[in-house]
């Protein structure tokens, strides 16, 4: 007798394959790009440059992290962590919140150092070249990872896809800077643009802070997610009422923990049978959850006085 992968089985292993390979492509990419840009910074001396290049230095860190993140999210439970490892996402998350707002506040230091005495661009047509592969490499690693950003969910991949779709606007405003720099000799605009990275870098860490702490804390669902998690359940003929409803995000994974309420003379067997039935049908829209479900009969909620959810 032959075994039979499960639907949910495969779509998982899936999703971990996705995950990894653009995991792995983002810190090839960015390892490529501070390769370019540090040499760049060298020969040009330019603040804008200096400051895509620690953006870039920062990606290689941060998407490393990201990638032991990940490894970690992706390993099954075991007997020391029963609900798996999808925390170490948001771990991952908030440490690279940390990097980026460092590295706005280093950023801002030494553009207003610049700005108090400007220095010229030197073989300002390097500059640009480097600048115009950063921009296609970084397009291509950024729509990647936005695929698998929508069949995954993972917080993970988003943070790190947010570090480098900010850094096309980081890098366009590096062609700007050393355009004006170096063409029209507008010295200041190199320290200014440096100052607009920075602020964009400090607007990504709150949205990455944001989502990780959600999952840290066990935050909800969002509440179209719960709505949709009612109706599935009460489109089933046995279902007669629900309570208790309680969700929760994990990385790329999520738990959902409910109690349906049944006709109180089906027997035990038939109970257990509708609730593998309504188990299925939350899967196929939430293929990456794990659901509890309790039988209870008809009425039990109010005679129990249980909060409805």
């Amino acid at each position: 007798m032959t075994a039979t992968t499960s639907p949910l089985t495969r779509t998982i292993t899936e999703h971990a394959q996705l995950m990894r390979g653009v995991a792995l492509a983002a810190v090839g990419t960015a390892m490529f790009l501070v390769t370019l840009k540090a040499v760049a910074f060298i020969l040009t001396d330019s603040m804008a440059m200096m400051a895509s290049l620690a953006d870039s230095a920062l990606d290689v860190f941060a998407s490393f992290i990201n990638l032991l993140a990940v490894r970690a999210a992706l390993t099954p439970a075991d007997h020391e962590h029963r609900f798996g490892h999808g925390k170490a996402e948001p771990l991952a998350g908030l440490a690279q919140s940390a990097f980026i707002a460092g590295s706005s506040a280093f950023l801002v230091i030494e553009s207003i150092s610049r700005m108090i005495e400007p220095r010229p661009i030197e073989h300002s047509a390097i500059g640009l070249l480097v600048m115009a592969v950063s921009i296609a490499a970084t397009v291509v690693l950024v729509t990647a990872q936005q695929v698998v950003v929508r069949r995954t969910g993972s917080i993970a991949i988003g943070a790190d896809r947010m570090h480098y779709l900010s850094d096309i606007v980081v890098n366009v405003g590096v062609v700007i800077g050393l355009l004006l720099a170096s063409n029209f000799h507008i010295l200041i605009a190199d320290p200014i643009v440096g100052l607009v990275v920075a602020a964009i870098l400090a607007l990504g860490v709150w949205r990455v802070f944001e989502q990780s702490y959600d999952q840290l804390m066990d935050r909800e669902l969002p509440d179209a997610d719960r709505e949709r998690i009612k109706q599935i359940i009460m489109q089933h003929p046995a279902v007669q009422d629900l309570h208790d409803l309680r969700t929760r995000a994990a990385g790329v994974g999520a738990f959902i923990q409910v109690h349906i309420e049944l006709n109180p003379t089906l027997s035990l067997m038939s109970a257990h049978a509708v609730a593998d039935e309504v188990e299925a049908s939350l899967n196929k829209v939430f293929p990456n959850a794990e659901v509890i479900i309790h039988q209870d009969p008809e009425g039990f909620e109010a005679v129990g006085g249980l909060a409805k959810s």
